[in-house]
């Protein structure tokens, strides 16, 4: 099984199931970066890892459907209305089905196992909660914003002080989420965000416990190499909040909750540290360039299990 963020991920998770059996995998998604805008249950980590496994991402991006159109948010924006989420047409459907079931009162899990199974998933897909626990991030000026808010209107460029995961502390895991980590032969943790998407699934009551208990059988892919986060703001996030823009930052984090980290060739330098860190380190390619590359990715953390 996986704890997952958004692209990362889902470029990992897709080379996954190119090697065992996607029937055998259960993710556990982010719902941090949930938010609801034009009155539209969003769930953006969640969708990408389901648009990804399915193949009808948009390969450019990473994120959104391929072949999107956008002409409901250029008729939004020449009516003033915000458009700085850009919601393609087609991906509005899902936004659509999915407010319209949890209004009719099904839970996210239900949501989000009946849009897999339209697209045809074999993957188990399971968000962390089916309660609101969105990232609340503090920024340096002062202001708190949602992460979306952070993340894609302000496109990052503000510092952070803070990452307020009480709203994901105070929530209950999923049903299945906990059975999931605890009867797991492997669990990863994906090259995702340790910050904003892998630090609010711990959060959620009682995960971190039974991470803790299944260290041994946990390997971690450092989604940071050679100091640079190949998408989006973990690099800054993590200087910004005190802790090293590396593969051993990462693993510092990580060791509580994972007996392995795997990192990239060029932080071959580093494998000393991490291990000092208190994980195992397993050096190899984890750009995933290609399907080939995600494919290759993942051989290596299933056999990192077993050495």
């Amino acid at each position: 099984m996986a704890l997952a963020g958004g692209v990362g991920a889902a470029k990992f998770l897709a080379g996954l199931v190119r090697v065992v059996d996607p029937a055998e995998v259960t993710v556990v998604g982010n719902t941090g970066d949930d938010f609801v805008l034009h009155g539209l249950a969003i769930s953006p980590d969640l969708d990408t890892v389901t648009y990804t496994l399915a193949g009808v991402a948009n390969p450019e991006t990473g994120w959104g459907l391929a072949g999107e159109t956008f002409r409901a948010m250029e008729a939004l924006e020449r009516l003033g209305g915000e458009s700085w989420f850009r919601l393609g047409d087609t991906d509005l459907a899902t936004h659509l089905y999915r407010t319209g079931r949890l209004a009719a009162g099904a839970s996210l899990s239900d949501v989000t196992a009946e849009l897999a199974a339209a697209l045809g998933l074999s993957a188990r897909l399971l968000p962390m909660s089916d309660e609101p626990a969105p990232t609340l991030v503090h920024l340096a000026s002062g202001e708190q914003v949602s992460f979306q808010e952070y993340f894609v209107h302000r496109r990052h460029a503000e510092p952070v002080s803070n990452l307020d995961l009480a709203p994901a502390r105070a929530a209950r895991p999923a049903p299945g989420v906990l059975a999931a980590l605890e009867q797991a032969d492997l669990v990863v943790v994906c090259p995702s965000n340790p910050l904003v998407s892998i630090a609010p699934i711990r959060a959620v009551a009682g995960v971190e416990a039974v991470l803790a208990a299944r260290r041994a059988a946990t390997v971690a892919v450092s989604p940071i190499v050679a100091g640079t986060a190949l998408r989006g703001p973990a690099d800054r996030l993590l200087g910004e909040l005190g802790h090293e823009a590396s593969a051993t930052g990462v693993a510092r984090l990580y060791a509580p909750i994972a007996a392995t980290l795997v990192l990239d060739q060029a932080d071959a330098g580093l494998a000393e540290q991490v291990e000092a860190a208190g994980m195992r380190a397993v050096v190899t390619d984890t750009i995933m360039r290609s399907p080939d590359a995600a494919a290759a990715l993942a051989r290596v953390v299933l056999e990192a299990r077993s050495r």
